[in-house]
């Protein structure tokens, strides 16, 4: 059932992505759609679309993988009793 509820969680933000791509892409082809006024409202909401998007998934990877320290030394949350070595 977890599994399940973690599928959906990512396919929200990938559909929102979705859209944002699909609405830079009406853009360039001069299509309008209904609740935007001009195309380049329509455009900088797409890509407000498809980066919050593409951040929610790109973060629950990177917390996923930090869980399961499948990360490189750079991306590690640092331990507080070991000194820090980031460039």
């Amino acid at each position: 059932m977890i599994r399940i509820i973690a599928l959906i969680i990512m396919l929200i933000p990938g559909v929102i992505a979705a859209l944002g791509v699909k609405l830079m892409r009406d853009m360039v082809f001069g299509i309008l759609q209904a609740p935007f006024p001009n195309l380049g409202l329509q455009f900088l909401a797409g890509l407000l679309f498809f980066l919050a998007g593409l951040g929610f998934i790109a973060g629950f990877i990177l917390h996923r993988d930090r869980k399961r320290n499948k990360v490189q030394a750079y991306f590690r949350i640092p331990d507080s009793n070991k000194k820090q070595n980031r460039p």
